[in-house]
């Protein structure tokens, strides 16, 4: 089961970071390294993880700075590994919106109970989140349990793909995708830039929403990065 949890750890201290990726993937988490801030951001912004093990003394960008720009996006558990280990440090990062804080060194028995005790806690959150099966924004309503999509009350036709993508959408309403996390997402399989498909689908998503509500705008176009839904 753990196979299909993914974490992402952020620290740049090789042998440190090498260790944590070691027992992690010892219990079968499937796990990736970043090194700096910046690796980090282009990793969150790229793929989906349950779980981030994060320092905070990072180069490129710091972890407070860090969190700051995933709790804008995402609630996934952030657990907090640093030597910083005053008390005015550690609730500075659990306000900011880290879950959890282990002080270095750490106990590796510590660091597997803490990752699998939020882990249930995300599991358990997000059970609660998805009872409510309609998705809303302006006047579209997507229910998940029928997988139809209304429009002022109105049902529209979609394909199957275009449906798999605005509830990518709807279920992530700050996050920017590129083509290649919408490919990825919705196909299911690695991105090999064929803009073509994620850009027809996208014009039909598009074109079928406009005739029915051709006074909103649902699907901006971020230019240079890719596509999110219209606030």
């Amino acid at each position: 089961m753990n196979g299909d949890i993914n974490i992402l750890v952020v620290e740049d201290d090789l042998d440190i970071n090498t260790l944590l990726c070691s027992i992690l993937s010892k219990e079968g988490y499937r796990v990736r390294s970043a090194y700096s801030g910046t690796e980090a951001k282009m990793c969150i912004e790229q793929y989906n993880y349950e779980l981030l093990l994060l320092d905070l003394m990072l180069p490129g960008a710091t972890g407070e700075e860090l969190i700051e720009e995933i709790r804008k996006i995402k609630v996934m558990p952030i657990i907090v590994i640093s030597a910083k280990t005053s008390q005015e440090d550690k609730i500075k990062v659990l306000k900011m919106g880290a879950d959890d804080f282990i002080c270095k060194p750490f106990d590796i028995n510590e660091v597997l109970a803490r990752v699998e005790v939020q882990l249930r806690r995300s599991t358990q959150f997000t059970k609660v989140n998805s009872s409510n099966s309609k998705l809303k924004h302006k006047n579209i309503i997507l229910d998940k349990d029928s997988r139809q999509v209304f429009i002022n009350n109105k049902e529209i036709s979609l394909t199957a793909r275009e449906y798999s993508i605005l509830e990518l959408f709807m279920e992530n309403p700050k996050k920017v995708f590129t083509k290649a996390n919408l490919f990825e997402s919705v196909w299911g399989s690695e991105f090999l830039g064929d803009d073509n498909t994620v850009n027809v689908h996208m014009s039909n998503l598009r074109s079928k929403i406009s005739k029915v509500d051709e006074k909103e705008e649902y699907i901006q176009t971020v230019w240079g990065i890719g596509f999110k839904l219209k606030d």
